[in-house]
C-alpha cells in the first residue's frame, strides 16, 4: 500500500512537471505574443546588429519578451541574426516571429528621380535602405569603379537611372552600385544604342544632352521638339546656349552658393566654365543634373523641324515658344522679359 502511495505520488507530480512544461513550451511557441493594435508591424534589422539590437526594437511590439528570449536562445536565433525587413502580423506566436523575422526578408521598392548631383542621389537612397548617405556617396565616386565601368566624374550620375526598383532594406553601398550599374546597361539595349550611334553620340553624351533638355522643361510632351533644337544647333556649329549650364555654372562658384537664379543675366554669360554653353561650341563635360527617362528618349527620338529657338511662354507656363528665326525669337524673348520685370524677378 504504500509503495503504491509512492508510486501515485509520483505519477502525479510528473504529471504536474509535464503540464508545467507542457505550459512553458506553449506560452514561449505558440500562444499570441503580440502587443500592438494594427495588423502588422515592421521590424528593420541592420547589417551586423546583435540580438540585443533586435530585443530593444521588438520590446514594444511584444507582450512576454521573457518567452521570446528563451525560444531565441533554444532556437540559436539570439546567435544567428539576419539582416533585413521583417514583418510581425498581428497574433503570431514565438515561433512564427522567429521564422518569420530569421528567413522572410521582405523586398522592398525604392525610388529616385530629378537628383541635382550625386551627393543628393546618396542623400536619397539613405533615406530608403540601410546604407548610409556616406557610404553610398563614397561609392558612387570610387575612382577604380568609375574607371573600370567607364565613367567620368562628371559622367557618373548618368548611370543611375531614375525609376523605381525593388531591392532588400540591408543592400549595402557597393551591392545597390552594382545593380545601378546592371540596370543602366540593361537601359541601354541594342535600339537605344542604335539611336545614338546615328545622332553621332556616345551614350555619355546623349545623357548629358537629356539632362539639358529635362532641365530645360519637365513637359514630355514638347521634350523631343527642345532636343531638335539644340541638335540643329550642333549640326550647323552654333553654340548651344542653354540657360540650364549657365546656372550650373554659377552655382559651382563661391558667390552663388545657397542662392536661386531665377533670371538668367549678362553677367552668367561671362562665366569662365566649361559649362558655360554661350561661349564653348558642343556638349558640356557632363550631366547637370539627372534627366528623367523621357528626356533620354526625346533625344534619342528628337523631333525633327527647323526651329533654332525658344524661349518660355509667359502665357502658358512650362510651356516654350519656338522660333525659326531670330528675329522672331527676340519678339517672343521680349514678351517673356517683360514678364518676369512684371513680377519683380530681377535676379
Amino acid at each position: 500500500m504504500y509503495f503504491k502511495k509512492i508510486l501515485l505520488a509520483v505519477a502525479i507530480i510528473g504529471l504536474i512537471i509535464a503540464a508545467f512544461f507542457a505550459n512553458f513550451v506553449y506560452k514561449a511557441m505558440f500562444k499570441p505574443n503580440t502587443a500592438f493594435n494594427n495588423e502588422e508591424a515592421y521590424v528593420y534589422i541592420p547589417n551586423h546588429a546583435n540580438y540585443n539590437e533586435v530585443r530593444t526594437q521588438l520590446i514594444p511590439l511584444l507582450q512576454d519578451m521573457d518567452a521570446f528570449d528563451a525560444l531565441a536562445q533554444r532556437k540559436k536565433y539570439s546567435t544567428n541574426i539576419k539582416a533585413g525587413k521583417y514583418v510581425i502580423k498581428k497574433g503570431m506566436s514565438n515561433n512564427e516571429i522567429i521564422n518569420s523575422i530569421r528567413s522572410q526578408n521582405l523586398p522592398i521598392k525604392i525610388a529616385f528621380n530629378n537628383q541635382e548631383n550625386l551627393e543628393k542621389l546618396a542623400g536619397r537612397i539613405a533615406t530608403q535602405i540601410d546604407a548610409d548617405s556616406i557610404s553610398l556617396l563614397q561609392s558612387m565616386k570610387d575612382k577604380t569603379f568609375l574607371e573600370e565601368s567607364g565613367f567620368s566624374d562628371q559622367t557618373a550620375l548618368g548611370m543611375y537611372i531614375p525609376n523605381s526598383y525593388e531591392f532588400f532594406w540591408n543592400t549595402s553601398a557597393e551591392a545597390f552600385r552594382a545593380r545601378m550599374l546592371k540596370e543602366y546597361k540593361r537601359f541601354w539595349n541594342a535600339e537605344r544604342v542604335s539611336k545614338a550611334k546615328a545622332l553621332n553620340f556616345s551614350k555619355d553624351e546623349v545623357m548629358t544632352l537629356a539632362s539639358i533638355v529635362h532641365e530645360e522643361s519637365k513637359q514630355a510632351s514638347e521634350q523631343p521638339r527642345i532636343a531638335g533644337v539644340y541638335l540643329n544647333r550642333i549640326r550647323i556649329g552654333m553654340p548651344l546656349q542653354a540657360d540650364p549650364t549657365l546656372k550650373f555654372a554659377a552655382y559651382q562658384l563661391p558667390k552663388y552658393k545657397n542662392t536661386v537664379i531665377k533670371r538668367v543675366l549678362n553677367v552668367h554669360k561671362e562665366i569662365v566654365s566649361p559649362y558655360n554653353t554661350y561661349k564653348n561650341l558642343g556638349l558640356p563635360p557632363g550631366l547637370i543634373a539627372m534627366p528623367d527617362i523621357s528626356a533620354i528618349d526625346a533625344v534619342l527620338n528628337a523631333e525633327k523641324h527647323n526651329y533654332l529657338y525658344f524661349c518660355a511662354d509667359a502665357k502658358k507656363m512650362g510651356y516654350h515658344k519656338f522660333a525659326k528665326t531670330l528675329a522672331q525669337h527676340n519678339v517672343n524673348a521680349r514678351e517673356y522679359q517683360r514678364y518676369l520685370s512684371s513680377q519683380g524677378i530681377n535676379r
